[in-house]
């Protein structure tokens, strides 16, 4: 706990970007005052800590390789440090190559998913991720505009989120193709 706590927040704050931190340090006793990108990266970014460790503990509960020989606190704490560390760190509690197949698949999507615009994190971006969904859930309403925290998204931000997505999504793809012919792994191990 006391090497875990530290690093996960560690990987946390890097894993916002620098304009949240900026903005945070300047207006954070203005919550009301924050912008959209703030909104979406803090928010998106806890319930992304929330579902990826609630898959790990999932998945992985009764795993003798990962999480099941440990009680409880083990087990939250193994499953919240996997959890962070898909998203930003790299680090790791327990060995990922004996993890089952749906804490792969979900680690795979929080992988792809990354962590704050300008941060430390790789992915598509959580705020693209968010603003994609902010955009299916206003056409699955039938809404003609897509609105999110009370502000209307652009099309043009709406266009580079799924220019973004697609791009990404076609390469990792098309690697995944190319180690598939090379590779006798399972296509989730490569994943």
């Amino acid at each position: 706990w006391l090497l875990a706590l530290p690093l996960m927040l560690g990987v946390i704050i890097g894993g916002f970007g620098f304009p949240v931190l900026h903005e945070l340090r300047n207006e954070w006793r203005t919550p009301q005052r924050w912008s959209i990108h703030t909104k979406l990266t803090l928010w998106g970014s806890i319930a992304l800590i929330v579902a990826g460790a609630g898959f790990t503990l999932l998945g992985e509960w009764n795993n003798p390789g990962t999480l099941g020989p440990g009680g409880w606190p083990e087990k939250l704490l193994g499953s919240l440090f996997h959890s962070v560390m898909t998203r930003s760190g790299g680090f790791s509690l327990h060995d990922t190559a004996a993890m089952n197949t749906d804490t792969i698949l979900s680690s795979t999507a929080l992988m792809m998913i990354g962590g704050g615009s300008a941060s430390t994190a790789g992915g598509i971006r959580v705020t693209t991720f968010l603003l994609l969904g902010y955009v299916v859930w206003s056409e699955i309403r039938g809404y003609p505009e897509t609105v999110a925290f009370r502000r209307r998204i652009g099309s043009e931000s709406q266009r580079q989120a799924v220019a973004v997505v697609l791009l990404a999504v076609g390469i990792v793809a098309t690697g995944l193709f190319a180690l598939v012919e090379v590779s006798t792994l399972p296509v989730e191990r490569l994943l």
